[in-house]
């Protein structure tokens, strides 16, 4: 008898189960936060002033997400309209020591990061005597454990104050339902609270155990966190700031430590180098032709895609495909998500008037050449509503009319 096939228990993602996420760039003062989000949108917000709170409002601006399979769709059905997809970035007020109390902008700061549902962390490693460095040189550690530190404090302030409201709660006593959810509720703070005060972050935590006795416990401590909007909850991407010089011979005497930093206290988030001057350089030239060029003259490829994709991963987000002569679309979703509620992003109606999806992947449609090979070759499949639609799925959505 063949060995049973190991189930492997997926971890519960935490954060809100959206399709319009937003990411920020965050970071200490002067680290190259303003000067990446410039080169990443392409827009030109100004020279960034060199002092910490040059960004007080946080800029936003939708980048597109480079896809090799979008590209060759278009070139396939050259269609009258070409709509990619785009992740919504931020850049964020420069964070000091002290932040997670108010000193300099640390509450606006803070509440501005609460508002985003994941992280990209920028960290300094070049050394400039023109750009000054808040805490007075360049030490990428200790910037980390301040960062660290600094949200980690802030959630220990939000959970204090949800665990006090909890008990407001908790004290009027009784054995309803109600008060037997109250109280696992409460519980499930103060083990939150207890993993923060032990100088971990909530994203590490596996809130999937079944520990409040029953049934649905494994969504109900993520139930609890998120309307938290914990800053140590939300996924993080660290980009390491280097020199242009230090990123095109790929060497850095800082990158060993911020390894082994990030392999001891976040464990499993990824970390990009990048040199951002280099990138705001390549925004300089004309066309991307005299951009790509540069970058073959210099032996090193610009780092700005594989940042964009690889914040789609943490945000665990996918696509799906639109295709015709009239428009070549990607649409975004969160991995996991079923057929109808993928044809709501497209239109909140098609999502109540459901009816099934044709759906053959990218892949298929590569290989075999055209929609009727597909066909013929029987990988055009029609679905329900419980089909779970997978990255890179092309759909053609049927649903009823909407009710008036």
């Amino acid at each position: 008898m063949p060995p049973k096939k190991q189930v492997v228990e997926e971890k519960i993602l935490l954060g809100r189960p959206g399709n319009s996420l937003k990411s920020g760039i965050v970071g200490l003062a002067n680290v190259g936060k303003s000067t990446l989000f410039q080169a990443i949108t392409k827009c030109n917000l100004g020279n960034p002033a060199n002092f910490p709170y040059a960004t007080i409002d946080p800029e936003e601006a939708r980048v597109i997400v480079p896809d090799a399979r979008f590209d060759w769709l278009c070139e396939k059905y050259q269609p009258k309209s070409r709509v990619p997809a785009n992740l919504t970035v931020y850049d964020i007020a420069g964070l000091t020591r002290g932040a997670s109390t108010g000193a300099g902008l640390g509450n606006a700061f803070l509440s501005h990061i609460r508002a985003v549902d994941a992280i990209f962390q920028v960290v300094r490693c070049f050394d400039d005597a023109e750009i000054i460095h808040v805490e007075g040189d360049v030490d990428p550690v200790r910037d980390l454990d301040i960062i660290s530190e600094e949200l980690r404090l802030k959630d220990i302030e939000f959970v204090e104050k949800a665990l006090e409201n909890q008990k407001k709660k908790t004290r009027q006593g009784g054995q309803s339902l109600q008060m037997k959810q109250w109280k696992e509720e409460e519980a499930t703070i103060e083990k939150i609270l207890a993993w923060l005060k032990d100088g971990k972050d909530v994203r590490k935590g596996n809130w999937a155990s079944k520990e409040v006795g029953h049934s649905d416990a494994d969504f109900a401590q993520v139930e609890v966190i998120n309307p938290l909007f914990l800053l140590t909850a939300k996924p993080v991407v660290f980009l390491v700031n280097l020199s242009e010089k230090d990123y095109i011979r790929k060497k850095n005497k800082h990158l060993p430590k911020i390894v082994e930093w990030v392999k001891e206290h976040a464990t499993g988030d990824p970390i990009i180098p990048i040199s951002v001057c280099f990138e705001e350089r390549l925004t300089r030239f004309d066309t991307e032709e005299e951009a790509k060029e540069e970058c073959k003259k210099v032996g090193a490829d610009s780092a700005l895609p594989k940042v964009i994709v690889q914040m789609r991963k943490a945000l665990n987000l996918g696509s799906f495909f639109t295709v015709g002569p009239d428009e070549v679309r990607q649409w975004t979703i969160r991995n996991g998500t079923k057929a109808p509620q993928a044809a709501g992003v497209i239109h909140t109606d098609f999502e109540k008037t459901f009816i099934q999806a044709i759906v053959y992947n990218y892949n298929v449609l590569k290989e075999l050449g055209d929609e009727a090979e597909v066909k013929a070759k029987g990988k055009m499949m029609t679905k329900g509503k419980d089909y779970v639609v997978d990255d890179g799925d092309i759909l053609l959505i049927k649903a009823g009319a909407a009710k008036a």
